[in-house]
């Protein structure tokens, strides 16, 4: 039963850029999380407050999305790693740079991550 579940899970795993859309909700998720915190350094002004907010959400959903959707994972990862970017400015340097560097580490991830393909024939040695 524990044997057919991880294997089913290996299976899932392997055929979507898993690595990269964890790393991209890791880096979400803690950009989020020091936009939460309550430190004198955070800087709410107008609109960036509010995008301060809105792109590592952003960041969490295509983290998802490259997960349950890796058809359109080239387009999921052009948008992470543009939000990642924008963090910069928007929120507290990229969540202190970890947020930043680990959302541009999964949707290079996610970019470079090619559909794995089965061969049905045997290679024979020459």
């Amino acid at each position: 039963m524990i044997g057919q579940a991880w294997g089913a899970w290996g299976r899932w795993r392997r055929t979507r850029p898993f690595w990269g859309g964890l790393l991209v909700l890791l880096g979400g998720g803690e950009i989020l999380v020091t936009e939460l915190v309550p430190l004198r350094v955070i800087l709410h002004l107008g609109p960036e407050g509010l995008a301060g907010y809105l792109l590592p959400i952003i960041m969490v959903v295509c983290g998802f999305l490259l997960w349950f959707n890796p058809q359109q994972r080239l387009f999921y990862s052009i948008v992470a790693v543009v939000l990642s970017l924008g963090t910069w400015v928007t929120s507290n340097l990229g969540g202190f740079v970890i947020g930043l560097a680990l959302g541009v580490a999964g949707a290079s991830l996610a970019f470079g991550w090619a559909i794995p393909t089965r061969t049905t024939e045997k290679s024979v040695p020459h």
